[in-house]
């Protein structure tokens, strides 16, 4: 399967943080067309193994889970009132088309009230989630029989191909990092490596990387590697910490990025004639590098971040050519360790 393919696979799945199963199949079988060892831990997390010469263990992780919705309420007229899981922003609620994942898929829509019925002092306000209301077109009676509260809602999106190699779509975040992930054992298929590769596709990340940190404790790798998706440049967003769509994956540098393993990525890069990007991380990274820096003893940890324009909207766009790269990037720093090497490294 092309990682393209895959990728649209896994943005059109429904796998929200906690119920990813739907996902976590298609994961599961993309990644046994490459790798002997792929199971699904206690917590969800697909963990694929390939074995190098046992020199040190290296843990790649993209999260598979995506931000929905739950219905809180379903009112006497039959509307569902909801909440979100994950950091939605609420302004991009109206007009959605959404399913809940009751007894039944039910079909629905958010709806509000028309601009011209709104009170002058409300034109211009935000959305809040609370304010707004699933509409499915079935009365209350009807509806409780199919939905429950508590039962997640996913959006309705199907992946678009734009032109110049992009491809839009819900949930890229963190779609992206998992076909990273597939990319990169297809560019090590080939040869023997000294890294055994724990490849792993984490759960619950956007409620608080959680999978990264049970699957870390277990693995307890000497290097983790977090490939998740950074701000894109846009005509509206000038920030010197975003990154450029079409120029490569962004590098993380800043005090969560051990520094040997930050030079071993601009090197393995430039050495191969691969385009890369310096992404500046400050302080906490918000990625599955949190968490894995930080489990058990520790781990030299870094940060892989591939250009995405309109975080957290169901249009959520890369360049494909931007995931092939990171996935060369990966293969290639896998490829540039030798023997002894990593304890060298490891001791700054």
């Amino acid at each position: 399967m092309e990682v393209k393919d895959f990728l649209i696979r896994l943005c059109e799945s429904a796998h929200v943080s906690g119920y990813g199963s739907e996902g976590a199949e298609i994961v599961r079988q993309a990644f046994s067309e490459y790798l002997p060892d792929v199971r699904t831990d206690k917590f969800g997390n697909v963990v694929g193994f390939k074995k190098g010469r046992g020199k040190g263990k290296l843990m790649l992780t993209g999260h598979m889970d995506e931000i929905g919705l739950m219905a809180a309420d379903v009112d006497e007229r039959g509307f569902v009132r909801f909440t979100t899981i994950g950091g939605f922003d609420a302004r991009v609620f109206p007009s959605m088309e959404v399913t809940i994942h009751g007894r039944e898929k039910v079909y629905g829509v958010i709806g509000i009230k028309p601009p011209h019925i709104l009170p002058p002092e409300d034109v211009k306000k935000a959305f809040k989630a609370e304010d707004l209301f699933i509409d499915t077109g079935y009365d209350r009676e009807k509806l409780i029989k199919l939905i429950n509260v508590g039962d997640v809602i996913t959006i309705n999106s199907k992946a678009a191909e734009l032109k110049n190699n992009q491809l839009s779509a819900k949930s890229m975040d963190d779609s992206v990092g998992v076909a990273v992930l597939y990319s990169a054992m297809k560019y090590l298929r080939r040869g023997d490596h000294d890294l055994d590769i724990y490849f792993v596709a984490t759960e619950q990340e956007e409620v608080g990387l959680r999978g990264a940190a049970t699957s870390a404790y277990t693995i307890e790798p000497d290097i983790a590697i977090a490939i998740d998706v950074g701000f894109a440049k846009t005509p509206d967003v000038n920030d010197p910490r975003v990154i450029e769509m079409g120029m490569g994956p962004g590098i993380g540098i800043g005090p969560a990025v051990h520094p040997a393993i930050y030079g071993r990525l601009v090197k393995a890069a430039k050495d191969a004639n691969l385009r890369y990007q310096v992404d500046v991380l400050p302080s906490r990274t918000g990625t599955d590098a949190d968490s894995m820096q930080i489990s058990r003893l520790g781990a030299a940890s870094a940060v892989i971040s591939v250009p995405l324009k309109y975080m957290h909207t169901q249009v959520e766009t890369v360049n494909v050519d931007d995931v092939d790269q990171t996935g060369r990037l990966i293969a290639e720093f896998v490829r540039s360790f030798d023997d002894g090497e990593l304890e060298d490294i490891l001791c700054l």
